[in-house]
């Protein structure tokens, strides 16, 4: 089977969530992937319960499909191997604090020295410039700064956690595999390599599509439970009399004309346009309706109509249920011990195939050996290699 990326290869420098799941992307299409990880301070991430075979499960997932090779890249042996690997990975992406690479001598005016084709990708939480650019920083933080967070959750108790990292993953993740691939094409077109400046906080501005603009456009500053999509109408999740919740988003009118008849809340149609007092009063009369009922019911009931409504479920009741049962979106994945496990699966469907990495994330170092063979190293130079801290063991 031919991947779409199976000419591509990386070596990753990048840890924890945002660069893994970035090149995680990269490896379910193909591309060969070398993760290089300290051989004294392995990936935090590796430390994340619970474990299969003694390897982090959330580590196995985003970092299937790459290898592994421990490095101490403070020693020069361990720089000479990244050189070598340089000529053929044309492809460097990390995650370090702006200037760390430099410092290790592995920095883009270095490596682009030796292979002056090279794409250099370098993901920070705030970018490469600016007084933010060495500051430490998490998901949480680049939402904050993003402004986003100002809008968001509630009136009355302020913002609130996401139960996913959509800065890391949206902000970080995905912007790296947008802009390796987009150099990848240019390169092809002109033979040239280039340096990406990606930064998380930059990623989760830009998606603020319509706060943003309507700021920019007319200074108006944008507040919680005032807009459209964040609580200002009846766009909301709504509690059941069984403690659950239902999700309620019919924008069109159309949809909001069904929604409005099956609820019996005929009286809210001619309330479009209204004051935020009146909209508020509205959304306490479909409250106070979708309370009356458990979540079962309201299921039912739109279970046949298209009102944009629907449940909130539970993981469980997620992967057991359309649409998510539906999309092989669960996929098994083997690691080294044999062991057949279960993942997500790429998002990505191709007429094709649907592609994704078959090898879960390794113990550290464990291709140490057949990649530094590959390099020409012998059996000997390995020992050497390892004895003297350069290499990690397996």
């Amino acid at each position: 089977m031919e991947y779409p990326l199976q000419d591509i290869k990386i070596l990753d420098f990048t840890y924890l969530l945002p660069g893994p799941f970035g090149t995680m992307m990269l490896a379910d299409l193909g591309a060969d992937i070398i993760k290089i990880e300290n051989s004294t301070n392995p990936d935090l991430m590796r430390m994340v319960p619970p474990f299969v075979d003694g390897i982090s499960a959330a580590y196995a997932h985003i970092n299937r499909g790459k290898k592994s090779l421990t490095l101490n890249l403070k020693k020069e042996e361990a720089r000479d191997i990244v050189f070598q690997l340089v000529k053929d990975y044309d492809i460097v992406v990390e995650q370090f604090r702006p200037g760390v690479m430099e410092k290790l001598g592995l920095g883009y005016p270095q490596l682009k020295a030796i292979n002056e084709k090279i794409i250099y990708c370098s993901l920070t939480g705030y970018g490469q410039t600016g007084s933010y650019s060495s500051r430490a920083g998490h998901d949480i933080n680049y939402m904050a700064l993003s402004g986003v967070e100002s809008f968001s959750g509630r009136k009355d108790s302020g913002p609130t956690l996401s139960g996913i990292q959509v800065a890391d993953i949206a902000g970080g993740s995905k912007n790296l595999v947008i802009s390796v691939l987009a150099a990848c094409i240019q390169r092809l077109r002109t033979g040239r390599g280039d340096y990406i400046d990606v930064s998380i906080t930059d990623g989760v501005f830009s998606m603020s599509i319509f706060s943003t603009a309507g700021f920019l456009a007319d200074g108006e500053e944008p507040s919680a439970e005032t807009g459209m999509l964040n609580g200002g109408t009846i766009y909301d999740f709504y509690r059941t009399s069984d403690q659950r919740y239902l999700s309620v988003g019919p924008i069109e009118p159309k949809f909001f004309q069904s929604f409005c008849e099956i609820t019996g809340c005929e009286h809210l149609l001619s309330l479009a346009g209204s004051n935020e007092n009146t909209m508020q009063k509205s959304k306490q009369d479909v409250a106070d309706v979708i309370a009356s009922k458990p979540l079962s019911y309201w299921i039912d009931k739109f279970r046949d109509c298209d009102a944009c409504v629907e449940p909130v479920y539970s993981l469980s009741e997620s992967i057991a249920n359309p649409p998510i049962a539906e999309r092989d979106i669960i996929i098994s994945i083997t690691n080294e011990a044999g062991t057949t496990f279960r993942q997500t699966a790429s998002p990505i469907k191709f007429a094709s195939g649907n592609y994704h990495a078959t090898m879960a994330g390794s113990t550290p170092g464990y291709h140490n050996r057949d990649i530094l063979s590959s390099l020409g190293y012998s059996e000997s130079e390995i020992m050497i290699l390892t004895e003297n801290g350069a290499i990690g063991t397996t």
